[in-house]
């Protein structure tokens, strides 16, 4: 997949220079309103040139006046700032059973969103067949026609070569592996599509919503699976072949010997999933068939239930303690169906993570659950879309007619 726009890579005019429209916008990306004298004064710029890349984004309504700054005689200057519903971005976070589409305009809001059953292992074309299907419907319901549409981020449960957007051997998706995801999709939308695994969109979305200070952070997913997204130095860390943060095949240091998906004994998937927390449960005796029963029992506060559930925490917190030792973050977000359990879950986690790890890299260390209400995933396609698409050179691209949504 090319992340440059059409046109782009072979046309001087578009690039990043200091001067264009595409380099002023992204002094408004902040959030913090300017006025036309504010972005001279930043950039250098002759009044006369900022005024023209002012109208320029204007025309194209990627900005829009914002209020007016006091004045001590005369007229008040106007201000800008970024018009967030200039265009909007297609958001999609599937998991192993599940799958949650949005429509969110530029600064991540979402418009409007479905969440529905959608097994992954149904294979890539009925999956994202679907997932169109949904995209189209809530355009549509939003208000917004195709034209204005300036990119798909999509969250996949399992490694990706974020290049290409292409799965790369994911364990719990038979027949994804290599499958060319933007290249289907862009049958329907002719858009800029980017894709990475599903728990790298989590913390994205998390870190830009919830903790955008926060330099070094991670982000646990535990449901059918078990994964982490990485930032280190404000970056997202992907790793050789996409496959940075796949905590689920780490063999858990308690020494069980549990049979994993992969081949290997005791990975923290096989030992401490949704899935494996529900197997634990009908050896109990327990009539749960799926995690979300297994939830609502732990809600319950059956006594067998929360021991299961905190022995999983347990486990996951022993993995997780060499990952403090080695990265040292500052916070950890857990996240998935099993955090929803309730403190059990947190707390197991806890119990092993301060027993485990360093006191210096413990020592300011926060693991909080997820606030993001189960919109981590579909918040981080949203912003992995418009970090990329609202660039300098895409702003340029755009305006010169050759972007996506240029209209």
């Amino acid at each position: 997949m090319s992340l440059e726009p059409r046109g782009a890579a072979h046309s001087p005019l578009l690039a990043a220079h200091p001067t264009s429209p595409g380099s002023v916008f992204q002094l408004l990306r902040d959030g913090v309103p300017r006025t036309r004298a504010d972005l001279a004064a930043q950039t250098g710029l002759a009044r006369s040139t900022v005024s023209a890349r002012v109208d320029e984004l204007l025309g194209a309504s990627l900005i829009a006046p914002f209020g007016e700054n006091s004045s001590t005689g005369g007229r008040p200057p106007a201000t800008f700032s970024v018009n967030p519903a200039a265009r909007c971005v297609v958001a999609v976070d599937l998991g192993g059973t599940h799958a949650r589409i949005a429509v969110t305009d530029l600064a991540g809001e979402v418009l409007a969103e479905e969440e529905l059953e959608l097994a992954i292992d149904q294979g890539p074309v009925p999956v994202l067949d679907t997932v169109s299907e949904i995209a189209r419907r809530l355009l549509a319901e939003a208000g917004w026609s195709p034209e204005k549409l300036i990119g798909i981020g999509i969250g996949l449960p399992g490694p990706v070569e974020f290049a290409t957007g292409k799965p790369t051997s994911p364990p719990i998706m038979p027949g994804w592996d290599g499958f060319d995801v933007p290249a289907h999709l862009r049958r329907t939308f002719d858009v800029p599509i980017l894709v990475d695994n599903d728990v790298n969109a989590m913390v994205l979305g998390e870190h830009d919503m919830v903790y955008p200070d926060v330099d070094h952070m991670m982000f646990v997913k535990t449901a059918t699976g078990v994964g982490a997204g990485i930032i280190s130095d404000s970056q997202l860390q992907h790793g050789a072949q996409g496959a940075a943060g796949d905590l689920g095949h780490v063999a858990v240091p308690d020494g069980d010997q549990t049979p994993c998906t992969c081949g290997n004994l005791g990975c923290l998937e096989a030992v401490a999933s949704g899935a494996a927390i529900v197997a634990r449960l009908r050896e109990q005796g327990f009539d749960v068939t799926g995690q979300a029963e297994m939830v609502e029992l732990v809600r319950s506060a059956d006594p067998a239930a929360v021991r299961t559930v905190r022995q999983a925490g347990r486990q996951v917190g022993a993995v997780l303690a060499s990952c403090v030792n080695l990265l040292n973050p500052s916070v950890i977000v857990i996240g998935g169906l099993v955090s929803t359990a309730g403190e059990h879950f947190l707390a197991g986690i806890r119990e092993s993570v301060y027993s485990r790890s360093l006191p210096l890299a413990t020592q300011h260390l926060r693991i909080v659950g997820t606030v993001t209400s189960g919109r981590a995933g579909v918040l981080g396609a949203s912003a992995m879309v418009t970090t990329h698409t609202l660039s300098a050179e895409h702003i340029n691209a755009m305006l010169a007619g050759s972007g996506p949504a240029a209209s």
